[in-house]
């Protein structure tokens, strides 16, 4: 069940972020939000099965987001990388993949698309 903070943050943060996301930190600096979110450990389409270790994040990237409260918004995101164990491969979440799949809106599919190409 979801809590209620987590309903209300949905309605705030693009939508479909918060399931590939977790809020790390938020600060408010004069009149804008930085909120900082990390990719959830969670293993990319296809990888399922392979053993896979967390190798931590790619650098943040920026992107401003709609204001909350007359507030100018700005999402610190971090894409996590990982390490397939029986190969050394490194490997990230192919966003593109992820937009073509039935769980994501076409709104946080060309969110994301906007942020890593």
């Amino acid at each position: 069940m979801e809590s209620v903070e987590f309903k209300l943050l949905s309605f705030l943060m693009p939508e479909g972020l918060l399931e590939y996301f977790q809020i790390q930190e938020v600060d408010q600096v004069e009149n804008q939000l930085h909120i900082y979110l990390d990719e959830l450990n969670i293993p990319p389409s296809g990888y399922e099965n392979n053993k896979l270790e967390s190798k931590g994040f790619m650098p943040s990237t920026e992107i401003s987001d709609f204001p909350i409260r007359g507030q100018k918004v700005t999402l610190h995101i971090r894409r996590r990388r990982w390490t397939v164990l029986d190969t050394g491969q490194i490997i990230t979440r192919d966003w593109n993949l992820v937009r073509e799949g039935t769980r994501m809106t076409t709104e946080f599919g060309l969110f994301l698309k906007k942020i890593f190409g």
